[in-house]
């Protein structure tokens, strides 16, 4: 008699979310970054060391880190040790231990690495790194921070950072958080950022170029400008009533979250759409034109510090309450300047979508239609209807409470759902029923 030997079955690695099935690590958690870097503009190198303080939540003798193959890793270390291998393969930096670590241990890694940075090809275009006609730019949303230094790069993943930069000193550089210092030497300028506030790694950003920097408000959070100084007029008009938009959304959502204020940088290149990192909004040339064509863009990122920075999902799965949230900030804005009430934004969108296909689940659109213009018009439409549901008071003392029960948190659906309960008298069930987990678009007057 014959035994056949059963193939042995090839083990499929976990993966932390299915959208971004190669994002993210296991084994440990992140407190914090320390990057030192050097930047060359000219021929787009970038070189440097990072130093992560992480604890371990198993017991490890490899684990991984997300770093893109364009940057490679000349030297780790591990608690000051080198370890028995370190790798990079598909996206990840893999390294072995000489030592097992217990659970609970504390881990101090050093990577030295470089290269001429890159975007990441992702199903949602290139993101990351970017080099700028003049300078440079991160726009890590939602997998790029790997672009530029070795991370657990995941949503859910907050750390704080420090972050020192060196560049040839016609340019001005800017990351997240305080500037600590800013030092010239032998041509070079290094400045060191500070950003003390748990931070997702996708928003994280650098921005190089030859720009000027103002402060624009004084009162309240203060609120910077960065651009090259051509732009300036235009953007004094274009960008002109952003601290009635701060002073607007400090009294809807709750107090700005971040101690360092609010920077916004406009590019000398055009970018196709702005997009948002922790304190900072990033907008291309094209979005200052002299005619505040893009206020609303405007107030959507300004949003995001609230939605998406703060309080950030924990799997994108979730990104509604990024996206939905700061659209319908749009729609405040526009109704506090005496323009469309988000009323009559709410009935001319609901129409939209209701021509449009109605093949998407709003509590999980899937990864390919996660920035689909359906999200984000469907949240906000989702938050109008509870809104309507629940009276004014009721649905603003809701926000305030999410913004500041989850600050600097990660969060998911259910999160939003269960604390919206406490503020409504009735079961809100067939709201969420048919606007969250539902494709048809519901009528606007549903679940009111």
């Amino acid at each position: 008699m014959t035994v056949r030997k059963r193939a042995a079955k090839k083990s499929t690695p976990p993966v932390i979310d299915p959208y971004l099935p190669n994002a993210g690590n296991f084994g440990y958690r992140v407190s914090r970054y320390e990057l030192e870097l050097e930047y060359k503009v000219a021929i787009n190198r970038l070189a440097g060391s990072a130093t992560i303080t992480a604890v371990t939540l198993a017991e490890l003798t490899t684990f991984s880190l997300d770093l893109s193959r364009a940057l490679s890793v000349t030297k780790v270390t591990v608690n000051g040790t080198r370890p028995a291998q370190f790798r990079a393969a598909m996206g990840k930096l893999h390294i072995t231990l000489t030592e097992r670590l217990p659970a609970g241990a504390a881990m101090t890694i050093a990577i030295r690495y470089g290269g001429n940075p890159r975007p990441i090809r992702s199903l949602w275009g290139e993101v990351g790194f970017e080099e700028l006609t003049e300078g440079a730019l991160v726009a890590g949303q939602p997998n790029g921070a790997s672009s530029w230094f070795p991370c657990d790069d995941h949503p859910s993943a907050k750390a704080s950072f420090r972050v020192q930069i060196a560049t040839e000193s016609p340019y001005f550089a800017l990351a997240n958080g305080k500037l600590l210092a800013k030092r010239a030497r032998a041509g070079m300028t290094t400045w060191v950022y500070e950003q003390a506030e748990p931070t997702s790694t996708y928003l994280m950003t650098l921005q190089v170029g030859v720009y000027d920097r103002h402060r624009m408000a004084k009162n309240g959070v203060e609120i910077f400008a960065v651009l090259p100084a051509r732009l300036r007029t235009a953007f004094d008009h274009d960008f002109g009533r952003q601290p009635q938009m701060m002073k607007l959304f400090t009294e809807l959502f709750g107090p700005y979250p971040l101690a360092t204020g609010y920077t916004v940088v406009v590019t000398d290149d055009d970018l196709e759409i702005p997009l948002e990192a922790q304190g900072i909004s990033i907008f291309g040339a094209n979005h200052c034109d002299g005619q505040r064509g893009s206020e609303r863009l405007i107030a959507h990122e300004l949003a995001h510090q609230w939605f998406g920075n703060s309080v950030t999902v924990q799997r994108w799965r979730h990104i509604w309450l990024h996206e939905g949230f700061a659209c319908y900030a749009e729609w405040l804005w526009s109704e506090h300047c005496g323009e469309r009430t988000a009323d009559e934004w709410a009935r001319h969108y609901h129409h939209r979508l209701k021509s449009s296909a109605q093949n998407l689940v709003l509590a999980d659109p899937g990864p390919r239609d996660m920035f689909d213009d359906r999200v984000y018009k469907r949240g906000a439409l989702t938050l109008h209807a509870l809104r309507r549901r629940i009276g004014d008071t009721n649905f603003f003392a809701l926000l305030q409470d999410w913004t500041a029960r989850y600050r600097h948190s990660s969060v998911v659906t259910d999160d939003f759902i269960g604390l919206a309960k406490q503020y409504s008298d009735d079961s809100l069930r067939s709201l969420w029923a048919a606007w969250l987990y539902s494709t048809r678009v519901p009528p606007l007057d549903s679940g009111s």
